[in-house]
């Protein structure tokens, strides 16, 4: 037996950095490992850098309005290498009748955007008088119960740009649980709203202070891409001390007074394990455990390429973050990002960049291309929607080696699981990609959940979070 660290904590993604991070911040002299299977940090997180230009393999960027993201940046040192783009400034566009239409930044603009008619508009007060579907709707069913069919086209862009996902098949419970509480509880979303905003109001003059007034968030990433966060945090670690790569966890036991997981050549022993992988990962290797079997033993993914084209600059790509387009609309590619237009430094002087993503929930035969038939595709697809005079002078297609979880049938009742397996196991914590959603800031609050536990010694019962809905 090879004593390990108090703390052992399986895969250096994002989330088994962060609890790393997290647990040193408030505990400096923890002792801790992460072991990693593969050769580097950061997981589904993959930074392209070539020819001057920088593409994301993985996510792209995160929201500034989670305080665990804004720590971990801190403490990772990088402070002053955040580059951001405001919601406030950047617009965004939705693929609407072979047409890029401008979404508005507020509700009043909006409502008066023609984007549907007036009828429609109005229909959304419905939600007044309608009913909780009894059943576990998907998205798509519950939007058209309370607001009306008109408005799936958006959602269906909403949730392509979050999880390339299916409406019809994504779980309104799993994937927002604060807004699905929120109608159980009131009956109906805009009277919840209005709840919630008279009780911040009551509780801000009953402290007697004025709170800041909160604006739009920003798109947050960093100079060198989204890779420099893992990287960084990943360096304030000892290599082969607190961090070792190429060290994947074959099994894991139950043993009096923590575990010990075994890999290829070690078996390390630790009071509390976190399992910081992957959702179908992490039960892959809980299968094979004495604990409790998970309701099931995978959840759907779906796949993605991200498809970077680089131009001149005699291309016209509009102002903004970029576009999405709903199903209807049968583009081959799910969307774009205007990435150069986002962040500094995505592509060389003189040129522009943008990532095109391709496949999802709904097409996953189009991974199955080429590259080049990937490129060629993507380049007709944009070219009907933007000015684009000449062929790309830059193309590089990037295959995720991770699939996006999808939270459909099943996920609430593995997420019950999961609170059942922490209840009876005070030193087993599992985190990461899709565990409570699939957002970095997700990833990060569920991390620092995860070193509460261990740091406190329980774990506090939050109520879900009503999440800003953002094209």
């Amino acid at each position: 037996m090879q004593p390990s660290a108090d703390v052992l904590i399986i895969g250096a993604g994002l989330s088994g950095l962060a609890a790393a991070t997290f647990l040193k911040h408030k505990e400096p002299d923890i002792s801790l490992l992460i072991i990693e299977q593969g050769d580097h940090p950061g997981g589904a997180v993959r930074s392209h850098i070539e020819e001057g230009y920088l593409a994301e393999a993985g996510a792209h960027g995160f929201l500034d309005n989670a305080l665990e993201s804004r720590v971990l940046v801190h403490e990772a040192g990088l402070t002053e290498e955040v580059e951001k783009a405001p919601l406030s400034e950047f617009v965004r566009y939705i693929c609407l009748d072979g047409e890029l239409k401008l979404i508005p930044q507020s509700p009043g603009k909006v409502l008066k955007a023609p984007l549907v008619s007036w009828p429609a508009k109005l229909r959304v007060l419905g939600d007044l008088w309608k009913k909780p579907l009894s059943d576990e709707p998907t998205v798509a069913q519950w939007v058209a119960h309370r607001f009306g069919k008109s408005l799936l086209p958006f959602a269906d862009a909403v949730f392509t740009g979050t999880y390339a996902g299916d409406i019809d098949r994504l779980k309104l419970e799993a994937v927002m649980p604060g807004l699905h509480n929120l109608e159980q509880t009131h009956g109906s979303v805009l009277k919840g709203a209005v709840h919630k905003m008279w009780a911040a109001r009551k509780e801000s003059k009953k402290e007697g202070s004025k709170k800041e007034k909160k604006g739009l968030p920003a798109m947050t990433s960093f100079k060198a891409g989204m890779a420099r966060l893992p990287q960084a945090m990943a360096a304030k670690l000892i290599p082969n001390k607190e961090i070792m790569y190429r060290t994947a966890a074959r099994s894991i036991v139950q043993v009096d007074g923590g575990w010990v997981v075994r890999t290829g050549q070690l078996e390390l022993q630790a009071r509390h394990l976190i399992i910081a992988l992957p959702v179908n990962r992490c039960l892959e290797l809980l299968t094979d455990s004495d604990l409790p079997a998970p309701p099931v033993p995978a959840i759907p993914e779906a796949r993605i390429a991200t498809v970077a084209l680089g131009f001149t600059d005699k291309a016209n790509i509009p102002f903004g973050f970029g576009y999405l387009a709903p199903e209807q609309e049968q583009r081959f590619a799910l969307g774009a990002l205007f990435s150069s237009h986002m962040f500094s430094g995505r592509a060389p002087e003189g040129h522009v960049l943008m990532e095109a993503l391709v496949g999802g929930r709904r097409h996953p035969e189009r991974l199955d291309l080429a590259d080049e038939a990937l490129v060629e595709k993507v380049y007709e697809d944009l070219k009907q929607l933007i000015h684009l005079p000449e062929p790309p002078s830059f193309s590089r297609v990037l295959r995720p080696k991770y699939g996006i979880p999808q939270l459909e049938e099943g996920y609430p009742v593995l997420l019950d699981w999961r609170r059942q397996l922490h209840a009876s196991n005070d030193n087993l914590h599992l985190c990461g990609f899709g565990w409570q959603g699939i957002g970095i800031n997700d990833m990060h609050k569920q991390a620092w959940e995860m070193a509460k536990r261990i740091l406190a010694g329980y774990q506090e019962e939050k109520e879900d979070e009503v999440k800003g809905v953002y094209f």
